[in-house]
């Protein structure tokens, strides 16, 4: 009984690491399927506006004056979708619209788009791990 015990602590010891190592490449895939069609969503022709969109992974620093949120670090196990930058400054301004401009809506119906699908990706991705997690 006792051995069964100590494997079993084992295995459930091992399972955050390797759920870890596991998801980062469902969270990027996510992240970039939602970059991806916010960039054709982006009403704006100039493209300063659609080259802002970034993909920010864990352990990195999202770009100044980046939507949503301005500039923070990507805790572990995490990826973040911005658009602006220190020279892009009026995402949330086409987002949103202004008193003079309606909104054009390009970012959050991309997250609305692929939340479904990534959530249920993520979620093989940690179930897998588990699964696999030998002790």
């Amino acid at each position: 009984m006792s051995a069964q015990r100590d494997r079993l602590r084992r295995r459930l010891k091992a399972i955050p690491a390797a759920t870890i190592a596991a998801t980062a490449p469902a969270l990027r895939k996510a992240a970039d399927q939602m970059a991806d069609t916010m960039l054709q969503f982006v009403p704006v022709d100039t493209g300063e506006l659609a080259e802002s969109i970034t993909v920010t992974p864990a352990g990195h620093t999202t770009p100044p004056y980046s939507q949503p949120g301005g500039s923070m670090s990507v805790p572990a196990n995490a990826v973040a979708v911005t658009v602006g930058n220190a020279d892009v400054r009026y995402g949330h301004l086409v987002e949103y619209g202004t008193t003079k401009a309606p909104p054009d809506p390009f970012f959050w119906p991309a997250v609305r788009l692929h939340r479904k699908k990534a959530t249920s990706s993520i979620k093989r991705a940690v179930a897998k791990a588990v699964r696999s997690t030998k002790a």
